[in-house]
């Protein structure tokens, strides 16, 4: 018992001191919000602990360190006196004020050497909260005003996020819903898609208007809108269109395969005789007993129908703006039809079980050619969803 009491304490003190020595490696490393996470942590069991003394000392030198790096950053960021650095300016704000309110619940923290308690400077973060908001807020309307001004979409685009940015900071901020709403509407990009055949075969047009319907493709994108159908006035940006090079049907095949089936199995006992016919015995007298066999028989006639259709394909990525093709990404699919089964005469028992399967299955109509083309569709929709998640268009 004394040996696992050691062992407890031993491993207890091995793991107290290595938390300080984490703590201390990040001060020297000057990485201080680390030290003051695991420092508070330690204090925050049992801050008056004998043992914890020095956890306090590493917390009120990172902190003291942290405060003093953050402060001196804000005062030459302010005289930098560049608006773009306004969104630091209220972040490190709001770090000094969220570092001090981890503190505070430890606090007082006792120093017993000394018989004080240790220095935790605190200040009052309000005001320059509030006054970096505001000038951070004023900035974002701003600048995203002149971002729309330029009628670039992507300005137009940096503008709307600034401006949720902002609408988050500042929630109902005056005169930013104008602003977003223009931007949102300059940063759109219009797709036309469409389908063009090449193959010299039909396709449905319940399959091409699914192919062009992008609202089931879950793209879930504010800023591409897709028109299977142009519409009159709209200036497009960009053009997908799908392509079918070639389309395939094989004959309809239907085969027929006669198995000839036989099994022997046990049909009760028989005397055993010799090879004059007469009854064997054994050294006591009685008739020695061997297995009879008989032979099931059974025909099988195996029937299998195949069709198949082969879809070739491309998606193609078009620049309306400088008429030039972007990307290419091809298609293929294979739809097969494929159906087997069979019939027998005779003892079932003769055939083997994996035939079973196929005895409760019948003849099918062989589905026609744009059935076959639809059903290969299917599968290019999925590719073509595929392609379309993968590569944006900006």
């Amino acid at each position: 018992m004394k040996k696992i009491l050691l062992t407890v304490f031993l491993g207890m003190m091995l793991w107290s001191c290595e938390g300080l020595k984490a703590t201390q490696n990040y001060i020297a490393e000057g990485n201080y919000d680390h030290a003051i996470e695991v420092a508070a942590g330690k204090l925050k069991s049992n801050k008056d602990k004998k043992g914890n003394q020095d956890y306090v000392y590493a917390l009120a030198d990172a902190y003291a360190k942290a405060q003093e790096r953050d402060t001196n950053k804000i005062k030459a960021l302010v005289l930098e006196g560049n608006p773009q650095k306004l969104e630091q300016i209220h972040s490190i704000y709001n770090q000094l004020n969220n570092r001090q309110e981890k503190i505070k619940p430890l606090l007082p923290l006792r120093l017993l050497k000394e018989g004080t308690n240790a220095t935790f400077a605190m200040e009052d973060y309000t005001e320059q909260l509030i006054s970096s908001k505001k000038a951070l807020a004023k900035f974002l309307l701003e600048n995203a005003k002149a971002l729309v001004g330029t009628k670039d979409k992507m300005n137009s685009r940096r503008a709307y996020n600034d401006l949720i940015n902002l609408e988050n900071l500042y929630p109902g901020y005056a005169g930013v819903d104008a602003v977003k709403a223009q931007a949102l509407k300059q940063g759109i990009d219009y797709v036309e898609v469409y389908t063009a055949n090449e193959s010299n075969k039909i396709i449905p047009q319940d399959l091409q208007n699914e192919l062009l319907d992008f609202n089931t493709y879950g793209l879930n994108d504010i800023w591409t809108i897709y028109h299977p159908v142009k519409q009159t006035g709209l200036v497009y940006d960009f053009a997908i269109e799908l392509r079918f090079f070639d389309i395939e049907i094989s004959p309809e095949q239907q085969k027929e395969k006669v198995i000839q089936k036989e099994k022997q199995v046990q049909d009760g006992t028989m005397n055993l005789t010799d090879n004059r016919g007469n009854v064997v015995k054994d050294s006591l007298g009685q008739i020695i007993k061997v297995p009879k066999y008989k032979t099931l028989k059974a025909t099988v006639r195996e029937f299998s129908q195949y069709k198949s259709c082969f879809v070739s394909a491309q998606v193609d990525y078009i620049n309306l703006k400088t008429n030039s093709l972007m990307q290419s990404y091809p298609l293929e699919t294979e739809f097969v039809f494929d159906n087997v089964y069979s019939i027998y005469r005779g003892d079932k028992n003769a055939i083997e079980t994996n035939y079973y399967k196929y005895f409760g299955y019948a003849q099918l109509p062989f589905p026609s050619n744009e059935q076959m083309v639809y059903d290969a569709g299917e599968d290019i929709k999925l590719k073509l969803k595929a392609v379309l998640k993968k590569n944006k268009l900006r």
